[in-house]
């Protein structure tokens, strides 16, 4: 089982020192460890080693990649290519190439999660230490299955319940002509087929997103009041979108900063401003992160028995917090973070009787 671990706040050089010392210090417990980082200078100047779209290995059990989009998209293209002649007898596409192709904004971070899942798939490594942006667009990255995943499931029911999903079930003229047109039988019952491989994907992300034990996060501060408050914020929005924070790590020249109040209750561990290149201080004091992670605080709990909901939203206070109800659909909003829970059968439908907010935690009631 692979941990994808990753690290959220303060930004620039120490931020990536740390994701480095991490996958230095994992490599070195005997760990298989992909280092991935974003097309940006500052990881190849840290390893004082280029880096390529490919992963290449720099230390036993390390090896170190950096996502160039422009690359994922090409190699992607193909796949879609092949996704269309798989559904399509006569292809449309087939004379796009993927080096035409331009990136759009945003389209970078579906690419780098994409390609994590991939290298995820691959069994090759038992952590993937990713070295991102650290923000609130990194934090939406992460959050892509589950957003995917809502409009996937909303939209596939709309059309199947719409006038063209019901005349494809009844006409005895339509289907002859979709199977005819598509190498494929599509019925009302089917309609959705050629998404299920999307949909399983996705799945397996909210799944793993959902799990400590594959999924990680952890926070990068300093004292400053100013980033502690930043760096809160992404503690809540991070589990507002599922993804365990397993603790803190404080860089600082002072051994005990008293940050206990504001990030209760998780583990805080400081440690120094190194220089360039002095990574064995920074990695004696990094925490163990896996357990570090299962000792944290869940995303979310849901208790059927007493037929409620209890979300973990450090970082926000009641009136930052939104709670609305549209049928089954259950949406907490967040600060900038909205997330659709996804409820058990015996709690889907049935009508909210409560909510409070108490210690961090939206308390929901059915």
């Amino acid at each position: 089982m692979t941990l994808i671990l990753t690290f959220l706040g303060k930004g620039g050089i120490a931020r990536t020192k740390i994701a480095i010392a991490a996958a230095k210090l994992l490599a070195s417990e005997g760990k298989r460890v992909l280092l991935a980082g974003l097309a940006e200078p500052t990881l190849p100047i840290l390893l004082e080693t280029s880096l390529t779209p490919d992963p290449q290995e720099i230390a036993p059990n390390l090896q170190v990649v950096q996502f160039q989009a422009s690359v994922l998209l090409e190699r992607q293209w193909e796949e879609v290519k092949k996704l269309e002649a798989q559904y399509l007898r006569t292809p449309i596409i087939k004379d796009v190439f993927g080096q035409e192709l331009v990136v759009l904004p945003g389209m970078d971070g579906a690419l780098a999660l994409n390609a994590i899942r991939e290298y995820d798939a691959s069994g090759k490594y038992d952590v993937i230490v990713y070295d991102g942006t650290g923000d609130a667009s990194g934090l939406r990255m992460l959050g892509l299955p589950e957003s995917l995943s809502w409009y996937m499931r909303r939209f596939r029911q709309l059309i199947v319940n719409s006038d063209l999903g019901k005349t494809i079930a009844e006409s005895p003229l339509i289907q002859p002509l979709i199977s005819t047109l598509f190498n494929f039988n599509w019925t009302a019952d089917n309609f959705a087929q050629p998404t299920n491989q999307v949909n399983n994907f996705l799945e397996k992300g909210k799944a793993a997103l959902a799990n400590p034990q594959r999924v990680a996060a952890f926070l990068v501060t300093t004292p400053d009041p100013i980033e502690v408050a930043s760096s809160r914020y992404l503690w809540g929005s991070a589990q507002q979108i599922g993804v365990t924070v397993g603790g803190v790590i404080v860089v600082s020249s002072e051994t005990n900063p008293n940050l206990t109040e504001e990030f209760s209750p998780l583990s805080i561990s400081v440690v120094p401003d190194a220089s360039t290149g002095e990574w064995r201080s920074l990695m004696d004091a990094l925490p163990d992160f896996a357990q570090e992670a299962l000792k944290a605080p869940k995303p979310i709990e849901v208790d059927t028995h007493n037929r409620q909901v209890r979300l973990f939203l450090p970082g926000f206070d009641k009136k930052q917090v939104k709670l609305t109800q549209y049928g089954p659909e259950v949406t907490v909003e967040a600060g900038d973070q909205r997330r659709n829970i996804d409820l058990p059968p015996s709690l889907s439908g049935k009508p909210i009787t409560g909510a409070k907010f108490q210690n961090s935690y939206l308390i929901i009631s059915f």
